[in-house]
């Protein structure tokens, strides 16, 4: 019976809107499926034609809105991608899935730049399965988000 009151959890493109109003560059999200969320995202990329990229430690970067995974070359380290990221010029969701710990100054310096609210376009990095040490070290400019529904939010009077 209390599973019938818990709330259920945000669909993907829920999640994938929420990641995209966020106030920052930089969002940690919490969820308990990564795998079925990153096939949530790659049918939003396919349906949508929006660029969504995820990166894996022994794979690098990949296009999920391409059928055959589309790799960038280079991007194995997360020092390249994160570089690869800052440079782009275009709309991207780059998911980034268990993130290697310890993290090298460099590649902790290229997360708060990539916090930055993005000026002209919107480029966002998702950080999954956040290890909490990393966590507390990005707490300051990373916006926490969580697959569970959105607390109700009073209405804004203008």
């Amino acid at each position: 019976m209390a599973s019938l009151l818990a709330p259920a959890p945000l669909a993907g493109s829920d999640i994938y809107e929420r990641i995209l109003t966020a106030p920052g560059g930089l969002v940690a999200l919490e969820h308990e499926d990564t795998a079925s969320l990153i096939e949530q995202f790659r049918a939003i990329a396919r349906n949508n034609g929006q660029s969504v990229y995820v990166w894996q430690n022994e794979s690098g970067l990949a296009n999920l809105r391409e059928a055959h995974h589309a790799r960038i070359p280079g991007s194995q380290r997360l020092g390249n991608a994160l570089r690869y990221v800052q440079q782009s010029i275009h709309f991207g969701v780059y998911l980034f899935e268990s993130l290697p710990l310890p993290m090298s100054a460099m590649d902790s310096t290229l997360l708060r730049q990539l916090a930055r609210a993005p000026a002209g376009h919107v480029r966002r990095v998702v950080l999954l399965d956040v290890a909490p040490a990393l966590m507390a070290s990005l707490d300051d400019v990373a916006v926490r988000l969580s697959s569970g529904p959105q607390a109700a939010q009073r209405p804004r009077l203008r």
